[in-house]
């Protein structure tokens, strides 16, 4: 059997006296889809961006790949600098808010990442990205700027920018949340295709009937630890812990 494609253990992360990571543990396979529940305050964004090194664990291993950094033996300096770079090239992250540049054209914000951080041939970069502003359904919007595009359209332009990075996982924080309800279907609609096309992909969200129907995985994150893990079925349709059962019937309004 081959090693799952993520792979943390022991994970934590301190903000002063805030403990917001308290050793977490996951594992998710290549292909798989892992979404990560949990009430505000959970830790459930702290994770994410850990993953991609957005903020650095104070202990704890984190591997994606063949890339795998022991945090609490980071060297420091340029050495460390360079491992924790390594890791973070291995994903992608869509972020809550857009992120887009306002200045560069829709085209242009999809090509910054593989030109300027992977030094990728302009020509090369250029054809990857209109296949993917086409996959994503926004082919026609190449050559307008963020501000001509709604919220949706702006939102899954950061996914072509995620996925032009040619990552090996794709990190979605919360996509949906800024978005007006009627404009959330046309980003799910992209992140499932995106599952069903085999990407790895780990996902915190607040979209519990979406987390059914495309998660391979559940982690129900509480107070900074792993209070329940498994199938959508195991955790959502039949949750074993209480404060997962309390969770999901705030969001679900279930019995």
């Amino acid at each position: 059997m081959t090693d799952p494609l993520i792979r943390v253990r022991g994970v934590t992360k301190s903000f002063g006296d805030n403990h917001v990571l308290r050793g977490v543990d996951f594992t998710a396979a290549a292909g798989t889809t892992t979404t990560i529940l949990g009430p505000s305050g959970s830790g459930k964004t702290t994770l994410l961006r850990a993953l991609n090194v957005l903020e650095t664990p104070d202990a704890g291993t984190i591997g994606i790949g063949d890339v795998e950094v022991d945090f609490g033996a980071l060297p420091s300096g340029k050495a460390g600098r360079a491992a924790a770079a390594r890791l973070r090239a291995q994903s992608g992250m869509v972020f809550q808010a857009h992120n887009l540049f306002p200045h560069k054209t829709v085209l242009e914000n999809v090509i910054e990442g593989p030109v300027q951080v992977q030094k990728r041939p302009l020509e090369e970069a250029v054809a990857d990205a209109r296949a993917l502003l086409d996959q994503v359904g926004l082919a026609e919007k190449a050559d307008q700027y963020p501000f001509q595009l709604s919220g949706g359209q702006q939102q899954r332009v950061g996914i072509a920018r995620a996925l032009a990075l040619k990552p090996k996982v794709v990190l979605f924080d919360e996509p949906t949340s800024s978005l007006d309800p009627e404009l959330v279907g046309e980003v799910l609609s992209v992140i499932k295709d995106l599952t069903h096309e085999g990407w790895t992909t780990v996902i915190v969200t607040h979209e519990v009937r979406f987390a059914q129907q495309v998660c391979n995985q559940v982690l129900f994150l509480d107070g900074g630890v792993v209070v329940e893990s498994g199938s959508p079925d195991q955790v959502i349709g039949h949750p074993r812990e209480d404060r997962t059962r309390q969770f999901l019937k705030r969001i679900l309004d279930i019995a």
